[in-house]
């Protein structure tokens, strides 16, 4: 173990400046040491109240459980308090739990109230106005997520997430419970495009693509022309033709004796 010199006091009152040497004896290297209740024990030989301090400090280093329960409520995650405090995660857990639940109700009442709009609060709840818009986008209204946390003010605020594509959506709205469900209005701009009862955004519809042949189609022969009756001689009472006689073809008198 090495020892350190004391050099003499700090010129704010509240560290000792200490000297210390290492491998080389030239080269002298300084430190200040707090000025504590933990040092005045020491110096006084007071080895109980050298422990007892330290887990004075350990105590007053960890969140109190309703520092954790407000921090929580104000929308931070267990593991971002966790992280905070330098604190287990488990007994942040145990805390935060009932504070948890209670944010999961609060966006679920939310759901059931109704937006305001620029003539007053409409007829459908949000849920039943996001679930259009969403539909009316060609999005899954199954695929979101809500959370909530209460404000500096009291009052909450509300979250409703999306996937669109490869991109991440939010939109936040406040709550205020009231009668017949309570009324929500919009905080941001996604909030406002999804109760606007006059914005609509349809997904564009692909028209089915038509199958061109661009091969030369075969020639079909074509129908050959009818071909044009032929006229039957005239046939005589037992079938057959009638065939004129000599003279009457010589002179041109018909076989009745008419010219």
């Amino acid at each position: 173990m090495r020892q350190l010199k004391v050099v003499g006091l700090d010129v704010d009152g509240k560290h000792i400046i200490c000297e210390g040497f290492f491998e080389n004896p030239d080269a002298a290297a300084e430190f200040k040491l707090a000025i504590d209740d933990r040092l005045r024990a020491a110096v006084r030989g007071d080895g109980a109240r050298v422990a007892q301090t330290q887990i004075d400090i350990e105590v007053n280093n960890m969140l109190r459980p309703k520092e954790i329960q407000a921090r929580v409520r104000a929308g931070a995650s267990v593991e971002q308090v966790a992280a905070a405090a330098g604190a287990d995660i488990s007994r942040v857990q145990r805390f935060a739990h009932p504070v948890l639940l209670e944010r999961m109700r609060a966006a679920e009442l939310a759901t059931a109230a109704h937006p305001v709009l620029a003539d007053g609060p409409a007829v459908l709840t949000l849920l039943e106005t996001v679930t259009t818009a969403l539909l009316a986008r060609g999005l899954d209204p199954d695929d979101t997520s809500w959370d909530a946390w209460r404000n500096e003010d009291g009052r909450w605020t509300v979250q409703m997430a999306w996937k669109a594509g490869h991109s991440d959506n939010v939109a936040h709205f406040r709550f205020s419970p009231g009668a017949h469900g309570g009324t929500v209005t919009a905080v941001d701009d996604g909030a406002s495009e999804l109760i606007d009862p006059n914005f609509e955004r349809p997904l564009r519809s692909l028209a089915p693509v038509a199958q061109f042949d661009f091969d030369e189609p075969e020639p079909v022969p074509e129908a050959p022309p009818a071909a044009e009756p032929m006229h039957e001689p005239k046939r005589g009472r037992r079938g057959k033709p009638t065939v004129p006689a000599w003279e009457d073809v010589l002179l041109g008198v018909r076989s009745t004796g008419q010219r």
